[in-house]
């Protein structure tokens, strides 16, 4: 099968609230006018910025009104086109639950999943309130049943490979271990670089979706990492998994894949612009364009 460029939906999602971030907004906007023009159609899903109300928890997620909202709004988008491919913009993580799913239905699970990322996602609520880090445990059917629930056809374990991952957490570990899902580490990769190929070799899968989390990045490479905040002091993040790679490893092993797997699904995630925070904050100030009177 050869995808048809016109049946190549692009969606736009700059949802923000499922790592309580809202820079994640803005990376999304960027994103999407960096990324090479789209060949068919583009879909927006709205997502408000962030004002200073109190962001609550309800049910183990935070901001779980907007996350649950912005999943159906990107159900419906997707569901208006039937596309072949979904190339997706974000945003956090959590954008990818509508288009995985989704490729997962149409294609029959005959849909490798590789997940780009320095964490494995699949906690649920009663773990982590941000919803970011639920994504993968949904597409599994697993969290909070409004998410979970409405993936119709859930991912299987068999379906994932990790690339990335590292320094899990204990029930990360278990979970991981429990589902017996592959797992190759910037080590691994390093010590075997066509362990990638090899895996996909050996499952047979004639299609893959992946997701790139840029958190898989290292952050003393680049600065646009959620580990890179300039307003949060560094020790904060001690204890959690960074990314050790960098962007030609990771453009490499993409590209290899491509050549023995048709590509259906790609999403960007967690890209944070932190240099142009001023800007935006300063734009904010002017007649006609902000809140100045």
């Amino acid at each position: 099968m050869t995808i048809d460029p016109k049946s190549v939906l692009r969606l736009n999602m700059g949802q923000w609230q499922g790592g309580d971030q809202p820079m994640y907004r803005v990376g999304a906007h960027v994103l999407a006018a960096l990324a090479p023009a789209p060949t068919g159609p583009v879909e927006t899903i709205a997502v408000p910025p962030a004002t200073h109300e109190e962001r609550t928890v309800e049910q183990g997620i935070k901001s779980r009104p907007a996350v649950l909202r912005q999943f159906r709004e990107a159900q419906a988008a997707i569901a208006r086109h039937a596309p072949e491919a979904i190339v997706t913009l974000g945003g956090d993580c959590l954008v990818d639950l509508a288009p995985m799913a989704y490729l997962n239905e149409r294609y029959e699970g005959d849909l490798a999943i590789l997940w780009v990322d320095a964490h494995p996602d699949i906690m649920g609520p009663e773990q982590y309130s941000h919803s970011h880090a639920h994504v993968l445990g949904n597409l599994m059917g697993y969290g909070d049943p409004d998410f979970g629930g409405a993936v119709p056809r859930p991912v299987k374990p068999e379906q994932i490979l990790y690339v990335g991952v590292n320094d899990m957490l204990e029930y990360e570990q278990d979970f991981v271990a429990r589902h017996a899902i592959s797992v190759l580490s910037p080590s691994a990769i390093a010590e075997n670089p066509g362990a990638v190929r090899e895996w996909f070799a050996k499952r047979g899968y004639s299609r893959v979706a992946i997701h790139y989390d840029l958190d898989v990045l290292d952050p003393a490479l680049y600065p646009f990492l959620y580990f890179t905040n300039p307003h949060v002091d560094p020790s904060e993040f001690d204890g959690l998994a960074k990314g050790k790679m960098t962007m030609e490893q990771v453009a490499k092993i993409l590209k290899d894949v491509a050549t023995v797997c048709e590509v259906v699904g790609i999403a960007i995630a967690e890209f944070l612009p932190w240099s142009l925070e001023p800007i935006k904050n300063g734009l904010e100030t002017l007649p006609l364009l902000g809140k100045a009177g």
